[in-house]
């Protein structure tokens, strides 16, 4: 029975990802933005059997919130094993294009929160010597993009910090993952076309991030298939790639 932090568990993805761990006998803490819909997930994990001891409304812009939350999920867990950070917008590319205000924004959401939260729990997970913290961030981190370089260039900046982070832990034997999902058919992507091979539901993400815990995983691309195509992607010249519309 691990312990379990999950924060943005509002999310689709999120909620998968709890249903299938309080299925395992994990015992859960959640932390989202809005304090009805996050009542009503944990109410969710309850009915299924599941046991989320306790829940923390909280907009994860507001760094200085962060270690209240930390300190609330270790009160009511008596610890933690596992940290999965999920929460995150998908910003308009052509609002934050126009407005140097969406575009902070942007970043400050996708970015700094994750960086600022996983700065302070790197400490307690070094100190313990044990554990996982998994963070959700995007195929979209792996190039810059016209169509949504501001979400990815957040997603990257994520990325790195992961890279670095994980080097710095392992010799505590702390794993640091970085899931890194490709479509995904989520509220977050109401606006978007669906059709097509590339689109994955939220279950199927959950799946694959908790199958990458298990296995010590250091990044994950979900479904498998975007590993290669991100490959061949970061691999395009920039003389070509900036001629495509992509």
């Amino acid at each position: 029975m691990r312990k379990v932090l999950i924060v943005g568990a509002t999310s689709a993805i999120a909620q998968a990802t709890a249903r299938v761990l309080a299925a395992r006998g994990d015992r859960l803490f959640l932390a989202a933005r809005n304090p009805e819909r996050l009542e009503a997930v944990r109410q969710d994990i309850a009915v299924r059997g599941g046991h989320a001891v306790g829940a923390f409304a909280v907009d994860m812009t507001a760094l200085d919130r962060h270690q209240a939350l930390i300190d609330a999920a270790v009160e009511s867990l008596g610890g933690l094993d596992l940290v999965l950070i999920a929460h995150g917008t998908l910003p308009d590319q052509a609002a934050c294009q126009g407005s140097v205000e969406a575009t902070l924004e942007a970043i400050q959401v996708n970015a700094v929160s994750v960086i600022a939260l996983l700065t302070r729990l790197a400490g307690l997970f070094e100190a313990q010597r044990k554990g996982s913290l998994v963070v959700i961030s995007s195929v979209a981190g792996d190039r810059g993009r016209q169509s949504n370089y501001v979400y990815g260039a957040a997603k990257g900046m994520v990325s790195i910090f992961l890279q670095g982070l994980r080097n710095r832990l392992a010799k505590a034997g702390v794993q640091v993952l970085d899931v890194k999902p490709g479509f995904v058919d989520t509220p977050m992507t109401a606006g978007f076309d669906k059709g097509g091979p590339l689109w994955a539901k939220p279950e199927q993400i959950a799946k694959g991030i908790v199958a990458a815990v298990d296995r010590g995983r250091d990044v994950v691309y979900l479904p498998w298939f975007w590993r290669p195509i991100m490959l061949i992607i970061r691999h395009i010249p920039e003389g070509v790639f900036k001629k495509l519309k992509l």
